[in-house]
C-alpha cells in the first residue's frame, strides 16, 4: 500500500500540445509551467515536454531551477524581475522578463547586459492586474528597441479577462486596445488557454497555453473531452481501513456525516495535507474500482472517508482515484468535478499537491511527435 501519489502521462501531454498546435497552427507555444508546473512536477515537465517554443514561470528561482537541472529551452519570466538585484541573473541564465510596469522599465533600460536579451512588454488591456498603461505602450516599445542589448522586435502581450466566458462585454473592449497594440510590434501574444479556443482569431506569433496543456478545460461549458484534450494527472491513494457503521453512528471531526443506514465506510490515505481540499463535502466523489463512493464526513490532515455501502467488495489495500482515469475501468473522475463541490477551481487544486505526495512519471508510454 502506499499513502498519495499522482501519476504523471508524459504521453497525454505531449499529445494535448500537439493538439494544441492544431488548433493555433501559425503560432509557437510559450508553455505555461509555474506553480510546479501547475502540480505537476516542474522539472519533470520541462525535461519531457516536446513541440513548444519555450517556457513560461513567473518568477526567477524557477528559472534558475529549471537552467540548473538542464532545461535549454528559452524561459520567459512572466512577472519579470522583482528587483534590480536580479538584473544579472537575466543574463546569466538567459531569461526573457516581461516588462509590465514603470519601474521594471527604467532598471531594465539603464543596465548593460552585454548578451542579448530577448524582452516581452506587457500592456493592460483592461484586466487591470499588471501591464504597462495603452497609452504608454508605443514609448517604452521604442525605448526597449534602442537598448543596445534589445537585439529583436520585444513581443508585446496582453491578458484577457473573461476569455473563459465569451460573450462577455470585457472581451470586445480588450480586443479594442490589442488591435491598436497589434501595429507596435510583429510579434504578439495575447490568447492564454480559454483564449486559444473562444478567440482563435487572437491567437498571433505566440499562444500561453496552461490548463489546456494539462488536459483541463479552462471552459465551465466544455469538457476536455470536447476539447480534445486528455488529463495528465492522476491522483491515488490506498484504502487503508474498512469498517462497519451502524445507522445513527457518525464518522470523523465534528460527527459532520451521521449513517442513514448500516453501511460500510472506507477510509483513503489522503488528505488536506496531501493538497485534498478540506472543505469539500459529504458526496463528492472518488473512484474505487471503478465505482463512484461520496465522501462522508470532514477532510480529515492525513485521511477522508468515503460511504462504501452495505456489502461492499472494496477492501484494505484497493486504490481510491481522487482524480482522474481508472485504466481498468476506463472510468474517468474529472478534477472539475471536484472544484465544483468544493466550490473551487481546477487551478487550485491541481497547484496545492503537497511536497509529500510522490510522483509517477508514465514515461514508457511517451509517444514520438
Amino acid at each position: 500500500m502506499r499513502g498519495a501519489w499522482a501519476e504523471i502521462d508524459i504521453a497525454a501531454l505531449n499529445r494535448n500540445v500537439q493538439r494544441l498546435q492544431e488548433r493555433a497552427p501559425a503560432s509557437q507555444i510559450l508553455a505555461i509551467l509555474k506553480a510546479n508546473a501547475y502540480g505537476h512536477g516542474l522539472i519533470e515537465i520541462a525535461k519531457h515536454i516536446q513541440g513548444v517554443g519555450a517556457i513560461g514561470v513567473a518568477r526567477v528561482g524557477e528559472a534558475m531551477r529549471l537552467r540548473e537541472n538542464g532545461c535549454q529551452l528559452p524561459i520567459v519570466l512572466l512577472e519579470g524581475f522583482f528587483s534590480a538585484t536580479e538584473l544579472p541573473l537575466l543574463a546569466e541564465y538567459q531569461l526573457q522578463p516581461v516588462i509590465h510596469q514603470q519601474q521594471q522599465l527604467q532598471q531594465f533600460l539603464g543596465y548593460r547586459f552585454n548578451t542579448n536579451i530577448p524582452v516581452w512588454l506587457k500592456v493592460d488591456s483592461g484586466m487591470h492586474r499588471i501591464g504597462l498603461d495603452p497609452e504608454f505602450a508605443a514609448q517604452a516599445y521604442q525605448s526597449l528597441c534602442e537598448h543596445p542589448d534589445v537585439a529583436e522586435a520585444p513581443v508585446i502581450m496582453s491578458h484577457f479577462a473573461c476569455a473563459d466566458e465569451a460573450n462577455h462585454p470585457l472581451n470586445m473592449k480588450q480586443q479594442q486596445v490589442m488591435q491598436t497594440l497589434a501595429s507596435l510590434s510583429p510579434v504578439r501574444s495575447f490568447a492564454n488557454s480559454a483564449a486559444i479556443v473562444n478567440f482563435p482569431a487572437w491567437q498571433q506569433q505566440w499562444v500561453r497555453p496552461g490548463l489546456l496543456m494539462y488536459g483541463v478545460s479552462p471552459i465551465r461549458s466544455e469538457s476536455s473531452e470536447s476539447l480534445g484534450v486528455t488529463p495528465v494527472m492522476t491522483l491515488k491513494a490506498s484504502i487503508i481501513s474498512v469498517r462497519s457503521v451502524k445507522q445513527g453512528e457518525s464518522v470523523g471531526y465534528g460527527s459532520a456525516w451521521t449513517a442513514s443506514r448500516d453501511t460500510q465506510v472506507g477510509i483513503v490515505a489522503i488528505g488536506y495535507g496531501d493538497g485534498y481540499p478540506r472543505h469539500a463535502p459529504n458526496g463528492t466523489p472518488v473512484l474505487i474500482n471503478g465505482h463512484r463512493y461520496g465522501l462522508a464526513g470532514r477532510v480529515s490532515m492525513d485521511m477522508l472517508a468515503v460511504e462504501l455501502g452495505p456489502g461492499s467488495a472494496v477492501k484494505v489495500g484497493d486504490t481510491a482515484i481522487l482524480w482522474g482515469k481508472d485504466e481498468a475501468s476506463q472510468q474517468q473522475l474529472s478534477v472539475d468535478d471536484i472544484a465544483a463541490a468544493a466550490g473551487t477551481i481546477s487551478y487550485e487544486l491541481l497547484c496545492n499537491m503537497a511536497q509529500r505526495v510522490e510522483y509517477d512519471y508514465a514515461l514508457s508510454k511517451q509517444i514520438s511527435m
